[in-house]
């Protein structure tokens, strides 16, 4: 499909985003002579999956004010890095953020690659990034689906097929429509178009650029696209972590690099488990995690008890220490009890 016509969906898709793309930090806008840099793109897709636009803003911009080059975060230490993702969740992603740089480095010469093929094979780089870092990079005419891409063409081409099993229709109706000219443009302005007119809720169909031909407008349950299977029920856990205080200092250990918050600086605890522990403890805080619920209960202990690798860390400055929120969370619960 021909991007010089106005009249295709992807005219139409390409002449609303050059009016109204949104300003984003990791972004080159349309009609910029400006190449855009493989490394940011990456960045900004990694720290993007399952996260907001407005959570990811300034994660991206200390990142790459910190590290501006792909070699300088492959040689970062890990643990700076970690403590800078803090906040950001899924922490198997920062850890997949360096593995990826350091082999983009000693495997590629400090250059991604820039074939969907090749992003592919790099660690923590699913189909959808490589793709879109194909697209937006590279210029490669790649099928691009997010969630806000998926919702825009489920209902556009009015697929009623339930999720997951819809997304290979909604990729084969995409397909067709992706230009050879500006692939990159294109995807970010299905993203742009998902995010601020075909919103989960009350979509804006009447100024939306490609209405004229979608088959869901003016339907009343448009909302319901795409349709997504039942939710279930998160299993319920619980754990124990402790406050060993001493001297205005806090102990803290690094969790094990593989498993959930893998590498962090965390408080020291026990297992989580299916069993509610014994004590009630002093404060306690509810996280959830993508595939089940967790209660972590603080229990106080001796400064005896700092034992293995760990250190004390003060009170003052705890909010340097980059723990994980769920951590965050309980001990800012523990000093406003004693402040």
């Amino acid at each position: 499909m021909s991007v010089q016509s106005i009249d295709s969906f992807a005219g139409r898709l390409l002449g609303w985003y050059d009016r109204a793309a949104r300003d984003l930090p990791w972004r080159i806008p349309p009609g910029s002579d400006a190449v855009p840099d493989p490394y940011r793109v990456w960045m900004a897709e990694i720290m993007l999956q399952q996260t907001t636009v407005a959570a990811v803003a300034g994660y991206f911009m200390r990142f790459v004010r910190r590290w501006p080059t792909v070699a300088d975060l492959a040689a970062a230490d890990d643990a700076d890095v970690m403590a800078a993702w803090a906040g950001l969740g899924y922490y198997a992603r920062a850890r997949n953020l360096l593995a990826c740089a350091r082999t983009v480095v000693a495997g590629h010469g400090g250059r991604f690659p820039d074939t969907e093929e090749g992003l592919r094979a790099l660690p923590g780089v699913g189909d959808y990034t490589a793709a879109a870092v194909a697209a937006i990079a590279f210029g490669r005419p790649s099928v691009v689906v997010d969630a806000n891409i998926e919702r825009v063409i489920a209902r556009h081409r009015l697929i009623e097929t339930p999720l997951p099993a819809a997304k290979r229709a909604i990729r084969a109706a995409l397909a067709p429509l992706v230009p050879r000219g500006r692939p990159g443009d294109f995807a970010q302005g299905l993203m742009d178009l998902g995010a601020t007119i075909c919103t989960p809720r009350a979509p804006a169909c009447g100024i939306c650029p490609v209405r004229t031909d979608c088959r869901a407008r003016g339907r009343a349950d448009i909302e319901k696209l795409p349709v997504k299977p039942p939710k279930k029920a998160k299993p319920q856990r619980y754990g124990v972590a402790w406050w060993i205080e001493r001297d205005d200092a806090i102990w803290l250990v690094r969790r094990p690099g593989k498993g959930m918050l893998g590498g962090m600086r965390a408080l020291p605890g026990g297992e989580w488990t299916d069993e509610a522990p014994p004590e009630s403890g002093l404060v306690h805080v509810d996280h959830g995690f993508t595939h089940f619920a967790l209660r972590l209960t603080l229990i106080a202990r001796e400064s005896e008890l700092a034992a293995g690798e760990g250190e004390w860390w003060p009170l003052s400055a705890l909010d340097a220490a980059g723990l994980p929120t769920l951590y965050r969370k309980l001990t800012d619960r523990m000093r406003e009890r004693i402040a």
